[in-house]
């Protein structure tokens, strides 16, 4: 499913294809479990996508050690 989101640290429009089914999003969404229980097949990036629309390369950017 393709998944669009704006990121709060570029500010930019991003979309991303990932591996998910709307009935996984609904059960996230509206409260029925954590995200990490309805999407367990996804990555951590993908599902901080989903949640924020920060991409892998803005979390590496901003949030790395070096």
């Amino acid at each position: 499913m393709l998944i669009t989101r704006k990121s709060p640290v570029s500010e930019s429009v991003n979309t991303m294809e990932i591996d998910v089914t709307q009935e996984q999003l609904d059960r996230w969404k509206f409260g029925h479990l954590l995200i990490q229980e309805a999407m367990p097949n996804l990555t951590g990036y993908e599902r901080e996508f989903i949640m924020t629309g920060i991409t892998k390369e803005e979390w590496d950017g901003v949030f790395s050690d070096d």
